[in-house]
């Protein structure tokens, strides 16, 4: 058998992996067990995705060591334009000089290369890659996992962060709300003839946003960013099947004017979207992070910030939980952590979602009401501030790893 540890965290992806670095930084062990094969993870091209990495979590990957490596590679995002079909009537959200940057935005192989560099360094972080698991058991004095090849791995903590369809979930009965919205993401990387002035645009459209979001400029000094156009289901295949000058001229109707010609578009990919919600995130020595807990309309880009959210909370209540000498899978701190993260990720999975639906409602009347609210918060600085900082993630009740 292998050495107990503190955690078995079931998934090494972004959030799982922050999970397990974050962890050791307090002293906590982990085995941290995941399918996938890295060098797959971070071939060149792998998914064409990036995420927007807010204020707090920033404050997160500082705290535990990360942002140096990840510095270099972060493109700030200065100010989001927010408007109706490129229509009159948009929002201008810019913070003040003081207040930074809303965000950064990193191509998802940048975070994983540094994350997975990171734990190949921590020996508090026993990294099972391209491991499948057969078996769980949770006991009443610990936690333990059997692999597919006869591994068994021990643990005081389960910790479920496999993503949407988590199996892990799954067997521990843990029923959801959920729903799918019809539509599917596509994203890739476009290349344009003008810089994007580190803005990200979120143009709403009836059939679903439509963001464009910066990225640092390639090696040959054009400038990019990353697309993620929202198409009904129906129309997905018919999208991804283009050819590149078709995908670029619907790409170029749906922008205007922006960016000026569009010259490239880089591998594209689908991605169905979907609502979810758990009805609790812990269960006897074991709690759900990430998307195993919560899955959003990437609508307004919080889907890994939320996770990360439950990363920080997680590790605050296992360090509260130690000085105290509770057990890693203590009932009292699971329930801190439930009451704690519960109720704050099903607020945002309801915004995100009424969001969601209030810009899908078609019609130049409905149009007409959204961009005169529209109008109305972009004369209202107290209201663009409170935006903002729900957009930073600096608001509510922060873990003190995602604080400045």
């Amino acid at each position: 058998m292998d050495n107990k540890r503190d955690l078995l965290i079931l998934g090494g992806g972004l959030v799982g992996m922050t999970l397990a670095l974050a962890a050791a930084k307090k002293g906590f062990s982990s085995h941290v067990i995941d399918r996938a094969d890295p060098a797959e993870l971070t071939a060149e091209g792998f998914d064409g995705r990036a995420s927007a990495i807010s204020t707090a979590s920033w404050n997160l990957f500082t705290n535990i060591g990360l942002a140096g490596a990840l510095e270099e590679h972060a493109c700030p995002i200065a100010s989001i334009a927010v408007t109706d079909q490129m229509k009159p009537g948009r929002i201008d959200f810019q913070p003040e000089p003081h207040e930074g940057s809303l965000g950064r935005m990193f191509a998802n192989r940048t975070l994983r290369l540094a994350f997975f560099e990171a734990a190949r360094a921590e020996p508090l972080i026993a990294w099972h890659a391209r491991t499948e698991i057969a078996a769980r058991d949770r006991t009443e004095h610990g936690v333990f996992a059997t692999s597919t090849g006869g591994e068994r791995f021990e643990a005081a903590l389960m910790v479920a962060a496999e993503g949407r369809n988590s199996p892990t979930r799954g067997e521990a009965g843990i029923k959801l709300a959920k729903w799918e919205y019809g539509h599917r993401a596509i994203v890739g990387g476009l290349t344009h003839e003008r810089p994007h002035g580190n803005v990200a645009w979120e143009i709403f459209y009836p059939a679903g946003p439509f963001a464009l979001l910066p990225m640092l400029d390639a090696e040959d000094g054009s400038h990019r960013s990353a697309l993620v156009w929202t198409v009904d289901e129906k129309d997905a295949a018919g999208v991804l099947k283009l050819a590149d000058r078709a995908f670029l001229a619907e790409v170029e109707k749906r922008m205007g004017n922006v960016f000026g010609a569009i010259t490239g578009v880089g591998a594209r990919a689908s991605f169905p979207l979907g609502f979810h919600h758990t009805a609790k995130i812990t269960d006897h020595r074991l709690a759900l992070i990430g998307d195993a807990a919560h899955g959003i309309h990437p609508i307004a880009g919080q889907g890994l910030n939320l996770g990360l959210r439950d990363v920080g909370a997680l590790v605050e209540v296992l360090e509260e939980g130690a000085l105290l000498g509770l057990d890693p899978g203590d009932a009292q701190g699971l329930a801190r952590y439930e009451r704690w993260r519960g109720l704050d990720s099903f607020m945002v999975a309801l915004a995100t979602d009424g969001l969601t639906r209030l810009f899908g409602i078609p019609g130049p009347a409905a149009s007409a009401v959204r961009r005169l609210g529209m109008s109305g918060v972009q004369r209202l600085p107290a209201l663009k501030k409170w935006f903002m900082d729900e957009a930073r993630g600096v608001s509510g009740d922060l873990p003190e790893l995602l604080r400045g």
